[in-house]
């Protein structure tokens, strides 16, 4: 193999390290996640008390994704790469100005938003007046969060330009043990019921505390990456108005995504609580969120990781003019997360019941809750493949630096989103409406990966057509014989026998309990996959496994 030749799959394999790197954060971090959702789950339930908490420790998130996370996450890796190639100083001065505004915006955010805590619960719920103040209060312990958020995000995404990416994957962990911590100390000593004042506070600074440690965290390896940051406020001339321009369009992005989430937020809860009247539970808010929070496992430690580590390669790529190599990167991005998300895409849908009853069965969540929340997950499981692709397909415009394309897209996906959520609430019995959003959200995932991906595909072929015999005009590559689309197709393939025969392990091995039903099922679904790597020819699958094997032996 010739060294240009060589290069590309030479990249490849390092951003397939450092994406293990974060995979492997990713998984302490969301697997303390799930024993940090089965405390709350067992001292609060999944009934109207769980909503309050649920709503009022959501607020914060929504507000900072609402008004300035997403513009964080999505321009701030790009600009950094492209301040370090184009400044004599490598982008220290051009970081510094942009942290600066960054924090300053979202010092005013929280003040703002902690003032405003009643109306921001108003907007997102419909509640009585007594749930509407525990809420309220959940809501401005919970609220500061935003600036530590923010702050996080920021510190994050100054490592991962820097080349450093496992601290934001692994710091999480930290966050996730303090809040354990906090709900322990609540089912040690509160006496159930009702919470008090005392009880609140407990549990929501406790719950903010957790956020401030996980930032904090995060400020050795700045140290150990020599970073140093000092304000500066000299704004003017400096470059900041293309990332600005470029943040309001995602801002727009996250407006759309807000006013979808803000429909199924207030249809969900309004929906729990008419499920409450007629004495069913766990069919509202915390029972969206807590199968919306499994549902999102695997994507984070897949996903987020591979594209992460991606990420500032396809934003110097792209910087260069060179589109060829970020279409490669997508493609490769598509494959690689495909070949290990589609699996647990079917594992999700097979395995439900016994992994919503192993993780949230305790305390004051019971069976009944626990069939509606594995109905909910079963109804997101198919759309985690769409998700996903969508993920990889929009951090490709935002590497070419295009934030207006992915708004125009969202806009669709959530449209279609809301309309589906609507029409589900509307259609469907109280116990099964809220399933009926989580599946109306899969849908439109699946609808915006193929319009995202047609669009992207032009959009990266423009001018690349191969010319064609004498006489005959050039003709485009086609998206639908690409290999990422023949790649997906033979995984969807695999993906019918491995769930269905999953489902049937997971059903005969109940009796034994969730941990064995939810194994034994999982061991059936992957071997399924193996057997079929072959056969199939899924190429990425067999590497996978064959770099795994290889692994052990050098080890041993």
């Amino acid at each position: 193999m010739t060294t240009a030749a060589a290069e590309p799959v030479r990249k490849q394999s390092s951003a397939l390290r450092s994406g293990a790197i974060m995979a492997a954060g990713s998984v302490v971090s969301r697997a303390t996640g799930f024993l940090r959702s089965a405390v709350v789950a067992a001292a609060l339930g999944l009934g109207m008390v769980a909503d309050g908490y649920a709503v009022g420790n959501t607020a914060p998130t929504i507000v900072y994704i609402l008004l300035l996370g997403g513009a964080l996450n999505a321009v701030f890796v790009p600009e950094l790469v492209r301040a370090a190639k184009e400044h004599a100083d490598g982008g220290a001065a051009y970081t510094d100005r942009l942290l600066t505004l960054c924090v300053l915006a979202l010092l005013v955010l929280t003040a703002t938003a902690v003032w405003a805590a009643p109306a921001v619960v108003g907007l997102y719920s419909d509640y009585a007046p007594e749930q509407h103040a525990m809420t309220v209060a959940f809501a401005r312990y919970c609220l500061p969060q935003i600036f530590f958020l923010g702050l996080f995000t920021l510190l994050g995404q100054v490592l991962n330009a820097r080349g450093r990416f496992g601290a934001m994957m692994w710091t999480p962990a930290l966050n996730n043990v303090v809040v354990i911590a906090v709900f322990g100390l609540y089912l040690a000593t509160g006496a159930g019921g009702d919470l008090t004042t005392g009880e609140r506070a407990l549990l929501g600074w406790g719950t903010t505390a957790g956020i401030v440690v996980q930032t904090l965290a995060l400020l050795p390896s700045l140290r150990a990456a020599g970073f140093r940051c000092r304000p500066r406020f000299d704004w003017r001339g400096s470059g900041l108005t293309r990332p600005l321009r470029s943040a309001g369009w995602l801002v727009l992005l996250v407006l759309s995504n807000q006013a979808a989430y803000w429909v199924t937020t207030r249809l969900a809860t309004s929906a729990g609580a008419r499920a409450a009247a007629e004495q069913i539970e766990g069919a509202g808010f915390s029972a969206y969120n807590n199968a919306y929070t499994l549902w999102m496992v695997p994507h984070g430690i897949v996903t987020v990781s591979l594209v992460t580590a991606l990420m500032p390669r396809m934003s110097r790529s792209a910087a260069d003019g060179d589109t060829a190599a970020v279409l490669r990167d997508a493609g490769y991005a598509l494959r690689m997360s495909g070949a290990l998300i589609v699996p647990a895409a079917c594992a999700l849908l097979a395995l439900a019941h016994p992994a919503t009853a192993l993780v949230f069965q305790h305390g004051r969540t019971g069976p009944e809750d626990i069939a509606s929340l594995a109905g909910i997950l079963m109804a997101f499981a198919p759309g985690l493949i769409a998700f996903s692709g969508q993920y990889v397909l929009s951090r490709s415009f935002y590497a070419l630096s295009d934030t207006r394309t992915p708004f125009l897209l969202n806009l669709m996906i959530a449209g279609l989103n809301a309309t589906l959520s609507w029409t589900a609430y509307q259609l469907l019995p109280a116990r099964w409406a809220v399933t009926g959003m989580a599946g109306g959200y899969s849908l439109a995932l699946f609808v915006g990966w193929a319009v995202t991906a047609r669009v992207l595909h032009r959009r990266l072929t423009r001018g690349k057509a191969p010319a064609g015999p004498p006489g005959t005009a050039p003709s485009r590559p086609r998206l639908w014989r690409s290999a990422t689309v023949a790649a997906q197709a033979r995984l969807l393939g695999a993906a019918v026998p491995a769930t269905l025969l999953g489902l049937g392990t997971a059903r005969m091995s109940a009796p034994a309990g969730p941990a064995v039903a939810a194994g034994a099922g999982a061991l059936t679904v992957a071997a399924v996959f193996l057997l079929l790597a072959r056969p199939l020819r899924l190429a990425e699958v067999d590497a996978l496994v064959t770099g795994a094997f290889a692994r052990i032996r050098l080890r041993r």
